[in-house]
Parts: C-alpha cells; sequence; structure tokens
C-alpha cells in the first residue's frame, strides 16, 4: 500500500513512459529528497510531440510503466505527480498592485497582490498550470524577494503564468485515470527536470536547460534564480531517427539501432577511417559506409535544433546572459558528443544533467539524462506533500471556485522553487 511519505512520478513521453516510486527523506519541510524504491518503463505509441493521439494506447504504457516500478518498490502507485510539455504550453507576465493598509507589509499583503497577478483572463481552451512570482516592487523600488516586514504604501509583483491547451491536459489525465492512478497534479516538465537536475548557482547566474525528447524539444531560461523564458522546438530524437531512414536507405527499426550504437552527435569526434556495415534490406544487399556519413547526418539535424534554440533564447533577449551555462537532459542528451556540439552553437559551457544528491536510493537505475523529467516529478510531489500536500482537484483554472486559499499557499513555493 501507498504510504503518506511515499510519491509517484510519471513521465509520458512519445517515446517511453517512466515511472519512479520514491519515499520522501531528508530535512522535511525545508530540503526534502526522495530515494528511489522502484522504476517502471513502457514503449509509448499513443503520443506525439507531448500531446496524446490515442488515449487507449497511452494508458496502457502508463499501466506497464507503473506495473514495474511497483513490483520493484514493494508499493502500490494509485497516484502521481503527472509531466506535460508541448508546443499546446504558452507562458505571459502579468502585473499586480496592491495598497498596504498597515506601516509595514504582511503575508496577508503579499497573498492579495499574488492573487491579483494571477486572476488573468483565460479563453475557454486554456487552463493555468503554474503561477511563479518573479519579483515584488515596494513604492516602486524593485528586486525584492521577499517584502514581508519591509515599509511601504505600494506593493507591486510580477507574476510568470504557465498555461496549457485544456484539451491535451483533459486527455493526458483521462490516460493516467484510466490506467486506476490518479494524478495528483500537471508539472511542465522542463520545471520539474530543473528541479533534478540544476544547481542555485546556475539559476542565478543564467542557465539555458535543453531538454531533447524523440518528438519535441522544451527549452528553460533560468535568471537571477528565476524561470524566465520557456519554448518548445517541434523536433527531437524521432527526427534524427528519420533522417538516418532516408539517408541511409535502412528501415526505422534499424535506423533507431545505428543511431543507439554508432552516432556521434559533433562529426569530428569520429575516426574518418571507421568503417560499419548496414543492415541488409529488401532492395540492398549488405553494405559498408564509414561511420563518419551517420555522424554528418546527425550533427546536421542537431545543429539545426540547437539553432532554433539559440534563436528563441535570443528572441527572449537572454542570448548572452547564460553565464552559468547550457544543460542538456532527455534521452538524447546521452548521446556521444552533444556537449561539444551545443557548446559550439551556444558559445558557453555545456553538461549533461544528472541528479543532484537529494536523490539516493536505485541511483545506477535513473543516472541518465533520459531520467532528469520523472525524478523532478518525484522531487516536485515531495515537495509539495512536505508543505502540506498537493491539491486533489482534477483541474485547477483561474475560474474554479474554492482554490485561491490553496493557490496562496502554493505560490510562496513556486516562488523557492522556480
Amino acid at each position: 500500500m501507498k504510504t503518506e511519505r511515499t510519491v509517484a512520478g510519471l513521465d509520458i513521453g512519445s517515446g517511453k513512459t517512466v515511472a519512479v516510486i520514491a519515499e520522501i527523506v531528508g530535512e522535511l519541510p525545508k530540503r526534502p529528497g526522495i530515494r528511489v524504491l522502484g522504476v517502471g518503463e513502457a514503449r509509448t505509441t499513443g503520443m506525439r510531440r507531448g500531446v496524446v493521439t490515442d488515449i487507449e494506447e497511452t494508458t496502457r504504457s502508463v499501466r506497464r510503466a507503473l506495473d514495474d516500478a511497483e513490483r520493484m518498490a514493494g508499493v502500490q502507485a494509485d497516484s502521481a505527480f503527472v509531466g506535460i510539455a508541448g508546443e499546446h504550453v504558452r507562458a505571459m507576465t502579468s502585473q499586480g498592485i496592491v495598497a498596504v493598509a498597515g506601516a509595514e507589509i504582511t503575508k496577508s499583503d503579499v497573498d492579495r497582490v499574488n492573487q491579483v497577478a494571477r486572476v488573468q483572463p483565460l479563453p475557454q481552451d486554456r487552463e493555468l498550470l503554474h503561477a511563479i512570482p518573479q519579483e515584488y516592487s515596494v513604492d516602486r523600488g524593485g528586486g525584492i524577494q521577499d517584502p514581508v516586514g519591509m515599509t511601504g504604501m505600494r506593493l507591486e509583483t510580477e507574476m510568470y503564468l504557465v498555461t496549457i491547451g485544456a484539451s491535451p491536459a483533459t486527455n493526458l489525465r483521462k490516460s493516467v485515470e484510466r490506467a486506476e492512478c490518479k494524478v495528483r497534479e500537471l508539472v511542465l516538465e522542463p520545471l520539474a527536470s530543473a528541479l533534478a537536475v540544476l544547481t542555485e548557482d546556475e539559476k542565478e547566474l543564467g542557465v539555458a536547460l535543453i531538454e531533447l525528447g524523440a518528438g519535441s524539444t522544451d527549452v528553460a531560461v533560468f535568471h537571477e534564480g528565476k524561470i524566465r523564458h520557456l519554448a518548445t522546438i517541434a523536433f527531437g530524437g524521432a527526427h534524427v531517427t528519420n533522417d538516418l531512414v532516408h539517408g541511409l536507405g535502412v528501415t526505422q527499426h534499424d535506423a533507431e539501432q545505428l543511431k543507439e550504437q554508432f552516432a556521434v552527435a559533433y562529426e569530428s569526434l569520429v575516426d574518418q577511417k571507421e568503417i560499419i556495415a548496414l543492415p541488409a534490406t529488401a532492395t540492398h544487399g549488405e553494405r559498408q559506409i564509414p561511420r563518419e556519413l551517420i555522424a554528418h547526418i546527425v550533427h546536421q539535424r542537431l545543429d539545426e535544433i540547437f539553432d532554433l534554440v539559440q534563436r528563441s533564447v535570443q528572441g527572449a533577449s537572454y542570448g548572452g546572459r547564460l553565464s552559468g551555462g547550457v544543460v542538456l537532459t532527455g534521452g538524447g542528451a546521452a548521446m556521444p558528443g552533444v556537449t561539444e556540439l551545443a557548446s559550439d552553437v551556444f558559445g558557453t559551457t555545456a553538461r549533461v544533467g544528472t541528479p543532484g544528491e537529494q536523490v539516493t536510493g536505485l541511483r545506477e537505475s535513473v543516472e541518465g539524462p533520459g531520467y532528469a523529467t520523472v525524478l523532478g516529478l518525484a522531487l516536485y510531489g515531495a515537495s509539495r506533500v512536505a508543505i502540506g500536500g498537493a491539491p486533489q482537484k482534477k483541474r485547477v483554472t483561474i475560474e474554479t471556485p474554492g482554490v485561491d486559499k490553496w493557490a496562496q499557499r502554493v505560490k510562496l513555493w513556486l516562488q523557492d522553487f522556480f
């Protein structure tokens, strides 16, 4: 049976679904960590670029991943924190202004100004996912992280609102719940990954988190400790595989195998003399090619993806403000040469994101960059539970009655972590 000290994360990607069951450990409630008890994986066939295209197939992959994680952990996961991403994600900033009743700003004043900034009209096809205070101003003096106890008459806040498509969110919830698992909360995947792999110094200096998924690439830019920019690039690892199919004249399955065995993201790292054999097909007999050809095809596609990321970051005016470098996660980040290519394109340091010290237990099972999101989801869940639990409502929107009290509590936490 699931206990109050266990939490589950569920990352449903376009290529595979990963479930993690973990025990909440560490210093509660200030700095909770997780001890991984069980991990499960299953191939996903019902998702495309972060959106459910087949509820039944998605439900099957969720159930298989959860079953494997439950068997390993010896604990049942009846609910989970579920990641969401895709081109339907939107972000905007919102301002809030209130008059301070007394001479000293109180927690109640902060809650009021947060609520003013949070209440923005949304179309019916959108729902609010996260509301994250960026900074506060007191009597027009800005750059304040916590105004409680300060003296002033006018309190302002700038809030970062993340919204998602209502239909993609509903279909994702439905797929998980049909697998007999409640969705405790939907969490934006790049923000979850950031919890697992980014350091506070990186977020303060300026860092771009690039999540190389199968169907798309998600980007999150942090600066001065806060999330500043989100974007989704409509290309990912599956496009690399398709390029190999067309460039080499092999099947999809063989292209995937060749990518796993021989692909290198940075062409110059490959020995020009190395020759590899291609699998025979109905139209081609056995062939041999330079490994450099595979590297060339992969390099060209990843270079294009990184260039699109760079344009997005520059468009948000953070191109020259990544002193903390670039951190790569997702399955594509495990490819040799990917940090060299990223460093070349972005002109800064690059590293592969791996879980920090707040993750213990079966670390060898979740060490790769492809597990950043699911570990971040579990860490998010641990922190939410540590401060008093996550909401049980299936959908939280601005218009939903009765959520204000929860919203006021959670935004202070979101400010600390995002």
